[in-house]
């Protein structure tokens, strides 16, 4: 009963309760200003005004007699009601909304606000509390009363502003109407709606200046855009068989009035080369010409086909290419030959299929040939390598291969950054299924104009297409200047069109034999008005089907004479080639004047038949679509027979595509023969309508982008350009798809009153991008954080991106995959992915795939679903296409190669799936079908079916099984000819077999403590390379897995390159050890090519001891902040009290044993807990109870040193009266100066170096204190160093009885016990953990996979590290480190650009515009100047010292918020910063050539600059690394590092150091030597670690005692003999030890004892400049020179533009002794360096120069060779004069070295002009002549200067005691720079005038005695040598006694800085033996000057 109706009765009664209840009613109190206005919300308007079924209406039930008795009162109800209140109206709320806005910061602008406000209270959804809640997070806690005034008024504060929605609100005292009332309103409002006026056009078409179409009259659009009619003259006809639409043929275009066509001869020289052949551009082209050629403006061309778009795309090409010429063509209008910049840019041509694609990369390429421009297809089938792509500069290429390209974002940075110009053809395919693709592209594009700030025009061609304009908005086309539309009229040849459609049933066979009639009829018209025909069919197999069909019907209708081409002048030449053509079918055709045309033809046969249509010997060529792509062969008409064609990708058959039919159409007419061209189709009568619309381009395009929107939101997600729901929301603003919802909403499902409230349709792509976000998290592809709305990447959407493949399988593929699935479930698996859901089967195939089925062979694995599901289908294609199974029918096929493209990737995608899921078996597996598939061949048959091998071969190999590659390496060439029964294969297989690429790899595992492994593997190629088969590189997959569970622990990709085939391969990284152990684990190597090509290593833990983790930590013990009054002494107390009134905990703690005890410490705390103070405490120890004594700090890098130096200095130094000095191998004080020093700040190298002679320097004696800052670089490259150090200070002080104290500072380590037994600590141990910072950190570690190739991986973080800014730190200071100086550039360059996107660009610059100009001024790097200007500042080596100050103050002072550097900045300087990002842990070491991880304590020096101990209460540190080593820095960063030793690495170098010291006479000496050391203690403890074999049982025993001792000896006397061979030691057989002078030499300069290997091996009489050039660059010290990416080809450049080549060294160019010899050579040259880079390296090579030289000499020396020894005096004064020998010597002069003309002048030298020019008087005469009259004053002084130092020197050799020459040396002219510091301004540090002093016989060329001498100081109580004396120096030289009396030397005395420079005394007599007369003396020799020096330089 409920659902009736109530009567009238019951009605009227609730109508007068209602009444009475409403008049009962109080009045409203007169304050209360609410309005009884309806309370409906719009949802119960809704209800009510739905139509109704039943009568529910009143009137419906009440009879017109009852109406009299109604009464209806017009005054309504009785209650006085108030309008809406004078207070809440739309006054109110604005005046509200502003109060709001003004209090609070960051609040909504007032307008928008209140927008907000009304939508709340409108909406209907959710309930009142839901609007409280909203309106409360909206306007803020604090407004709480606005709220609830607003909720409690909402009704009329809704209607006072007018915001009812929709316009339904209900007016205010509505009343009941009768129904003749509202009859009469009806028909009221009915009259005003007819009789109202039109609303003015809510949007008149605009004008553009560029669309030229015929005259459209008025209103031919819908308002979607669709055509209302078919042009003018069209008509219908009906026939029995078809009925006909035809459309007339256009009139040809004129010129319009004062239009000319522009001629070729008018342009400039650009285009007059490229137009060569052309007279004029086409009328198309003329008006294109000023915008695609003059402009850098987007463009959309719409022309018909066949108008001439390429040329017109080939003008915007040329405009790009202009760019980068010189001379500039736009400039220069006559040039014609032009130099062009190829490497600057790229230009990307988008065609729509790959047979186009070819085409146009063939007319382009030929075209522009001539400017050696290179353009290559890059298709599916065109791959091109990374150096391809690095030469070509125009690519051509499909969307598809486009997006895979540009969604790899940094794949191919190379390519990407560098498109200057995107020519998209055929625009009009976004409506195909492929148009989502060119969306994403364009969306893709356009955002990177956007975030790089770097011009990318945009060019669209396309045919014509009625919305023109919506596609011009999607290109980001300017219409008033870009948008070019040509209507038909601009054809070269007008197009008659006929559709016709055949009647009859789709698909019977009625509807089949009227299509072929109606082709043949049509064809037959043709050929009687002698026209050629080209009839399109849509299959191979029909193109021969048609032809016969066409000849059968003409002979049925006797008109065979049409066809006859035996009349043609050159049919007898056409029957010649017939005979030659491959097809049978073609030779019988071609006599009947029929061709046949298509792509399964030989390439030949194409090529006759394309010739002889042309030619016109055949009148009808039936061939398929893609003769319509891919070759421009016109005809005067073009028949398409049916519409029908067989999509693989859909599984059926599709209708023939609109592109295709209007690029069919194109092919109609022959400009030169027809005045029109005819084109047909022919399709069935349903489809007829879809085509006539179509094709006279009556449908607007739409977009097909949100079918595939989920994948591509992906695929951005994937790169990191959408990192939120926010940027999802914008990329769809880029979109064709946007472009048309806003234009036709209804058509994407949108209603009027969604897109009347949002305009801007922004809720609608907010859902668009949240319900996508859903899609990807439920398909485990992305993290979608629906709070933050955050968008992240997984690995499986990134592998999906990657390889292309869509969600929905994905989806299947979560669910199937396991980690043990067989080949079976795998191939089950593959096809149900979503890639072949479209694959039919059809009953015609269904007996041939069953025979397949049947057939093991062909489908070796069982498929067990019906033959008639896609899935079967699939499954049995693929096994069949890797069997080489060939079905025959014609769709099927075509399903085959389908299937077998999409398999591949699908496979690989797997594969990398199992990789990242750590599935070692199934990653076996997948990569081996995955091969299969690529090589059609399976795993189970032999790896030798890979080859092209007779059949008979391969099955003989296939039936023995114990055949496998191993097996057949074992054997003989004639065994293996016997086994395959073909003794002549025997040979080849041999050859294959050494071929074959498998790897062998060798394991060693050091475990680094409990829970980690360290992994080496050493990597071998076991084959012969061959470039046919391995091209230039081969790729494995290296992985190690559980021999167990086969779970991967780690994994590699490895590539081996030609280039370095024979270099050692080894990679280093860590895996995790759990328990239980596994007995063994396997490694893995796969090739990523070739079935059959993997070894497995297994890796036994049989021998594995884990050291125990004994890590000994020290808590922070809770104490009372000590005041720096327990200093107890006033000095230190005020020194203090500036910085601080406490010691912070951790010093307080340690505070009495350093300050007052003399024991020695070990102190691990964090980077930036106050260690140095507690280093002053140790010191202030030491000048207490030691006085007198030196404190040693040893700072493990230069930079250190340098910011202690600079501390101290100004800290501690001067108020104290301290004596610091600082010793690096920049700066060596001399020994005096070192005297007296109370503080040596030092770095190990230098130290070692000093002490090594510890008996002969005081000094070293003296020492009572070291401080070894950073100890736990132990285990770095310089840790032997430290441990030879501290062994050796312990050493000395048991010697000397004098304790030496040792303070060993360095983070928390793991094994710090170990480190304090050998530091000797007993109760001076302090480990505290990483926690124990002043300012507490977080620290987040982000893993990012593993991307091929380190730029990207790199680029890859550029954005997660400006969201971490912005999420950690966005006004407080930051720094980035970078692992390289070019990343410090780059990531620079990408944070600009996501700067330009924000609101404020410049947020990060804290300065104003002034100073900020004031600054640039100071900066001399550009990178440096662009960052700045942005807030963010570079540091790195490369920098000068300046730019790096001004960047360090600018960060410190907050004017700069982002400071991007190197690591050394870690170390070096003193800079904190509130977030520090480690933006990757590798870099490029150029020894391995790779890159490999950074050690950890660079990692942790990094993070120690996070939080600033004034500012922060904690930092944040974000470490950005790859995937792999995310869990290594978890464990380590928290655990601390364990120190190992790495001495015996390099124990050989500081052995000889200590024979020669002669702390080692014995090996037993060397063996306690060896006790002293770290490496002693960690030997035992972690034997696997340093290779000792120990089985766990035996670990602790004496057994094991016994070992390590053993292992100990044999350490000692590997090194002793390889000293040996050395020479550097003498080893006796009673085991005692001596140096030899070679040894002495080692040690003495600090090299290496295989440097002084090579020279003494090297070493000749009469040796050239070239060969000491090349010896020293040789020089083992140079090992370490970086060599970076691609320097190589900076050494070829600069080896070219040098005197002497690099390959003289017979080495490849990366090298670095190649560099260091070419970096040599650039500074003797004087030569610009190329890069930044070089000019850090040139110094160090520098650096080491002298040392080694120095060395060099003695060497030679000492074997005695004269001539060689002055042939390397002569290259130290060239290094340090930087000059060559044979240039003229005053060329080093300021000034000089180019106008020096006279011979004069030319031959002097440097000793000749000091003597005869005296005095500043004659140098300036000597300036005049040699500068010429017109030098500045300047110069002349410069010149003067630099002369007056060159020393005039007076030397004079007595013999006067037996076996004893004595020579002074006294200079003659005044010492004019301080320590007579020589003129070198080219060498990087200043160098003194010094001399060697040789007594040989020049004659014989042989030395007797060198030695080196330096100025005296002139008097007594000088401490150097002062400006203005003239010092001398003597010098006595011992004779060796063998030399007999009598005999005559010569003394040489060479300068060793100044090019030349030597005097010569000659022929000095040595006395005999003392006889009594008269003591023999002779007199001073005549000092005889000696010729000009051939030596070189310092």
């Amino acid at each position: 009963m409920a659902d009736q109706p109530p009567t009238a009765t019951q009605w009227l009664a609730q109508l007068a309760a209602m009444k009475a209840a409403v008049a009962a009613l109080p009045p409203p109190p007169p304050h209360n200003t609410t309005t009884t206005t309806s309370d409906w919300s719009d949802d119960d308007i809704d209800i009510a005004y739905e139509p109704r079924t039943s009568p529910r209406d009143i009137w419906d039930f009440i009879s017109d007699d009852e109406l009299e008795t109604l009464d209806f009162d017009d005054s309504g109800d009785g209650v006085d009601r108030p309008g809406p209140g004078p207070g809440y109206d739309a006054d109110w709320l604005a005046t509200r909304c502003a109060e709001i806005s003004s209090r609070r910061s960051g609040a909504l602008d007032p307008g928008v606000l209140q927008a907000q406000i009304l939508e709340i209270l409108v909406a209907s959804s959710g309930g009142e509390e839901q609007r409280q809640s909203a309106l409360t997070d909206l306007v803020g806690f604090d407004d709480l009363d606005f709220v609830i005034e607003l909720l409690s008024h909402r009704d009329e504060v809704v209607h006072a502003t007018g915001d009812g929605r929709g316009g339904r609100e209900i007016a205010p005292g509505v009343r009941l109407l009768s129904k003749a009332q509202r009859e009469a309103a009806l028909k009221q409002q009915d009259r005003q709606h007819k009789f109202a006026p039109l609303a003015k056009a809510e949007g008149k078409e605009e004008e553009y200046p560029h669309v030229y179409r015929a005259f459209a009259a008025g209103n031919t659009l819908s308002a979607s855009g669709k055509k209302f009619a078919l042009p003018v003259g069209s008509t219908r006809e009906e026939f029995e068989r078809y009925e006909e639409y035809s459309i007339p043929a256009g009139k040809t275009g004129v010129l319009g009035v004062g239009r000319r066509l522009v001629e070729i001869d008018e342009m400039d020289g650009l285009c007059r080369r490229t137009f060569r052949g052309y007279k004029a551009l086409n009328r198309m082209q003329s008006l294109v010409y000023p915008v695609a050629y003059k402009t850098s403006e987007n463009m959309l061309i719409c022309a018909p086909t066949g108008a001439g778009k390429t040329d017109a795309a080939m003008l915007a090409v040329l405009h790009t290419i202009g760019q980068y010429l010189t001379p500039s063509p736009f400039e220069d209008h006559q040039a014609s030959d032009f130099a062009v910049r190829a490497e600057d840019f790229k230009i990307v041509y988008v065609a729509p299929m790959k047979a186009l694609a070819a085409e146009i990369t063939d007319k382009l390429g030929k075209r522009l040939a001539w400017l050696g421009i290179r353009c290559r297809e890059y298709t599916g089938d065109m791959h091109l390598t990374k150096s391809e792509i690095v030469q070509t500069q125009i690519i051509v290429t499909t969307p598809e291969k486009w997006d895979v390209v540009t969604r790899k974002g940094t794949g191919d940075t190379e390519l990407v950054q560098k498109v200057r110009l995107l020519i998209i053809d055929e625009v009009h395919m976004l409506h195909d299924e492929r148009g989502a693709v060119l969306e994403s592209l364009v969306a893709r594009t356009q955002r990177q104009v956007e975030s790089t700030q770097s011009l990318i025009r945009v060019v669209g061609l396309s045919a014509t297409l009625p919305n023109y304009v919506d596609v011009a908005d999607f290109l980001g086309v300017n219409k008033q200047a870009g948008l070019f539309y040509f209507d038909a009229s601009f054809r070269p040849v007008p197009l008659e069109q006929h559709f016709i459609g055949v009647k009859g049933k789709a698909g019977s066979k009625q509807s089949r034999d009227n299509l072929d009639q109606v082709a043949f009829e049509k064809v037959e018209s043709m050929l009687e008005l002698d026209h050629q025909v080209m009839v399109f069919v849509h299959s191979r197999k029909d193109t021969q089907g048609t032809a016969k069909m066409l000849y059968e019907k003409a002979i049925d209708q006797g008109t065979v004479s049409l066809f006859d081409p035996t009349g043609h002048e050159r049919y007898e030449a056409a029957m010649r080639d017939a005979r030659s053509a491959k097809s049978r079918e073609l030779r019988e055709l071609i006599p009947k004047g029929i061709g046949i045309h298509h792509a399964g033809m030989a390439r030949s046969d194409r090529n006759l038949m394309e010739r002889l249509f042309g030619e016109g010997v055949l009148k009808v060529l039936c061939c398929t679509a893609t003769l319509a792509w891919g070759v421009n062969l016109p005809a005067a008409a073009v028949v398409i027979k049916g519409t029908q064609v067989y999509s693989a990708q859909e599984g059926k058959f599709v209708d023939l595509g609109i592109l295709d039919v209007l690029q069919i159409f194109g092919r109609a007419g022959r400009p030169q023969f027809e005045d029109v061209g005819i084109g047909m189709i022919c399709t069935t009568q349903d489809k007829l309508a879809h085509y006539l619309t179509a094709v006279t381009d009556q449908l607007p395009i739409e977009s097909r982008f949100s079918a595939k929107l989920v994948d591509n939101l992906n695929a951005e997600i994937a790169l990191g350009t959408v990192t939120s729901i926010s940027e999802a929301v914008k990329w769809i603003s880029y979109s064709y798809l946007y472009v048309r919802m806003k234009r036709n909403p209804m058509a994407y499902g949108i209603d009027w009153s969604e897109y009347n409230d949002d305009k801007a349709l922004v809720l609608r792509r907010r859902k668009l991008a949240t319900e996508a976000a859903r899609t990807l998290q439920q398909s485990q592809m992305i993290i979608f954080n629906e709070n933050t709305e955050e968008l992240r990447s997984k690995d499986i959407g990134r592998i999906a991106s990657q390889y292309y493949i869509q969600h929905t399988s994905i989806q299947i593929f979560n669910k199937l995959m396991k980690p043990l699935s067989e080949v079976e479930d795998i191939l089950k698996m593959i096809s149900f992915s979503g890639e072949f859901d479209n694959i039919q089967s059809r009953n015609s195939e269904a007996t041939e795939l069953s025979k397949f089925r049947q057939s093991e062979y062909f489908v070796p694995y069982k498929v067990k679903e019906g033959i008639d599901t896609p899935q079967a289908k699939t499954n049995i294609l693929l096994q069949m296409f890797i069997s080489r199974g060939q079905p025959e029918d014609f769709a099927l096929n075509n399903d085959l190669n389908y299937v077998s493209q999409q398999a591949g990737r699908i496979c690989r995608a797997l594969f990398m799936i199992a990789l990242n899921r750590r599935w070692g078996y199934q990653c076996l597996v997948l990569l081996s079908l995955a091969k299969s598939i690529e090589k059609r061949v399976w795993g189970f048959q032999h790896p030798f079916h890979q080859f092209n091998l007779p059949r008979p071969v391969l099955m003989n190999l296939d039936a023995k099984d114990s055949l496998v590659i191993e097996a057949l390496r074992d054997m003989e060439p004639a065994e293996i000819g016997n086994l395959v029964n073909n003794f002549s294969m025997g040979k080849q297989i041999a050859r294959l077999l050494d071929n074959f690429p498998t790897l062998s790899v060798e394991a060693e595992i050091a475990p680094l403590n409990r829970d980690v492994l360290r992994i080496k593997l050493f990597i071998h190629p076991d084959f012969r390379w061959n470039d046919q088969l391995h091209g230039n590189s081969e790729s494995y997959y290296i992985w190690v897995e559980n021999s167990e569970t086969s779970e991967i622990y780690h994994h590699e990709f490895f590539l081996l390159s030609r280039r370095k085939l024979h270099d050692a391969h080894e990679l280093n990284f860590t895996i995790p050890l759990s328990d239980p152990l596994p007995n063994q684990i396997y490694v893995r190597a796969v090739s990523d090519r070739w079935l059959g090509a993997e070894t497995v290593t297994p890796v036994s833990f049989q021998h594995l001891i884990r050291p125990d983790t004994e890590s000994v930590y020290t808590d922070l013990l809770n104490l009372q902040p000590l005041h720096v009054s327990a200093l107890k002494n006033s000095v230190l107390e005020e020194i203090y009290a500036k910085r601080f009134q406490f010691f912070n905990p951790m010093q307080t703690q340690v505070f009495h044993t350093l300050y007052h005890r003399p024991a020695n410490v070990l102190l691990g705390s964090p980077t930036g807990s106050g260690k140095t103070v507690a280093a002053e405490l140790a010191m202030w120890w030491a000048f207490r109870e030691r006085p007198g004594s030196k404190v040693v700090y040893i700072a493990p890098m230069k930079a250190l040193v340098r910011e202690r130096v600079k501390d101290w200095g100004a800290r501690l130094a001067k108020p104290l009266g301290l004596k610091l000095v600082e010793l690096t191998g920049d700066n060596t004080p001399d020994t005096r100066t070192i005297e007296d020093a109370d503080v040596i700040i030092t770095t190990p190298e230098k130290w070692d170096g000093i002490s090594r002679s510890w008996q002969t320097r005081s000094y070293v004696r003296k020492v009572s204190l070291v401080i070894i800052d950073e100890i736990h670089l132990l285990a770095g490259d310089r840790g032997p160093i430290l441990e030879i150090i501290v062994s050796r200070m312990n050493y000395i002080a048991s010697s000397t009885k004098n304790a030496v104290r040792l303070l060993g500072m360095s983070t928390a380590c793991a094994n710090a016990s170990d480190l304090a037994n050998w530091l000797g600590v007993k109760e001076g141990l302090f480990n505290f953990r990483h926690s124990v910072r002043p300012v507490p950190l977080e620290l987040f570690i982000d893993g990012f996979p593993e991307v091929r190739g380190f730029c990207p991986l790199m680029q890859s973080m550029n954005r997660p590290t400006f969201l971490a800014i912005l999420n950690h730190s966005p006004e407080k200071p930051v720094i980035v480190f970078v692992p390289s100086r070019r990343q410090t550039r780059l990531t620079a360059k990408d944070l600009i650009n996501m700067c330009g996107l924000e609101d404020n660009p410049r947020r990060f610059l804290h300065t104003d515009e002034d100073d900020l100009q004031l600054t640039l001024s100071r900066v001399k790097d550009d990178a440096l100047k662009e960052a700045i200007s942005f807030g963010i500042g570079l540091h790195h080596a490369g920098l000068v010292e300046s730019d790096r100050q001004l960047a360090e103050e600018l960060f410190l002072n907050n004017k700069i918020q982002i400071l991007i550097a190197t690591s050394t900045l870690a170390w070096g300087v003193n800079l904190p910063a509130h977030l520090v990002v480690v933006k990757g842990t590798q870099f490029y070491d150029a020894k391995i050539e790779a890159y490999k991880d950074m050690d950890l304590t660079d990692v942790l020096q990094m993070l120690g600059r996070a939080g600033r101990p004034q500012f922060d209460n904690s930092g944040v540190a974000r470490i950005f690394t790859q995937d792999a080593k995310k869990d290594f820095y978890k464990h380590f960063l928290h655990t601390g590092f364990p120190v190992e030793s790495s001495l015996h690495t390099v124990l050989d170098n500081h052995l000889c150091a200590e024979i020669c010291a002669e702390t080692v006479l014995t090996k037993q000496d060397a063996l306690d030597y060896l006790t002293w050391t770290f490496f002693f203690r960690r030997l035992h403890k972690n034997p696997s670690y340093y290779g000792l074999e120990i089985s766990a049982e035996e670990h602790n025993s004496t057994m094991a005692q016994t070992l390590a001792n053993e292992f100990m000896i044999e350490m000692i006397n590997h090194s002793l003999r390889e000293l040996a061979d050395s020479k550097c030691v003498d080893v006796f057989p009673n085991g005692d030890v001596d140096p030899t002078p070679l040894g002495k030499i080692m040690s003495y300069y600090y090299l290496s004892h295989k440097t002084i290997r090579l020279l003494a091996s090297k070493a000749k009489p009469r040796a050239s400049f070239l060969d000491v050039l090349s010896w020293m660059s040789l020089a083992t010290e140079y090992d370490e020179l970086p060599v970076r990416h691609n320097e190589d080809l900076i050494n070829a450049e600069l080896s070219r533009s040098l005197p002497l080549p690099a390959t003289a060294f017979g080495l490849p160019m990366w090298d670095p002794h190649v560099k260091a010899f070419l970096l040599l050579q650039a500074h003797m040259s004087r030569v610009t360096l190329p890069i930044t880079d070089y000019v850090g390296d040139q110094t160090s090579v520098l650096d080491q120069a002298v040392r080694i030289i120095q060395a060099s000499i003695d060497v030679v020396a000492e074997l005695g060779y004269l001539s060689s020894a002055r042939e390397f005096i002569a290259l130290l004064q060239s290094v340090k004069s930087a000059h060559w020998p044979a240039d003229p010597p005053l060329s080093i002069l300021p000034g000089v070295a180019d106008v020096i003309e006279s011979d004069k002048y030319k031959a002097m030298t440097l000793q000749e002009m000091s003597r005869s020019f005296k005095g500043p008087q004659q140098l300036q005469r000597l300036a005049r002549e040699l500068l010429g009259s017109a030098a500045g004053a300047g110069a002349v002084d410069r010149f003067v200067k630099a002369a007056a130092a060159i020393p005039n020197v007076d030397v004079k050799a007595d013999a006067v005691r037996v076996g004893e020459v004595a020579v002074t040396l006294r200079r003659l002219n005044p010492v004019t720079e301080r320590e007579a510091r020589i003129w070198a301004p080219k060498f990087p540090k200043a160098q003194t005038e010094g001399w060697f002093v040789v007594v040989g016989d020049v004659a014989r060329d042989e030395v007797v005695a060198i030695k080196r001498v330096g100025w005296k100081a002139g008097g007594p109580g000088q401490k150097g040598v002062d400006v203005g004396s003239r010092p001398m120096a003597r010098t006595v030289i011992k004779i060796p006694g063998d030399t007999q009396a009598g005999r005559k030397l010569d003394v040489l005395v060479v300068s060793d800085g100044y090019v030349g420079m030597e005097f010569r005394v000659m022929g000095v007599e040595l006395p005999g033996p003392p006889v009594v007369d008269d003591g023999g003396k002779k007199g001073a020799v005549r000092v005889e000057e000696g010729g000009k020096g051939e030596g070189g330089s310092a």
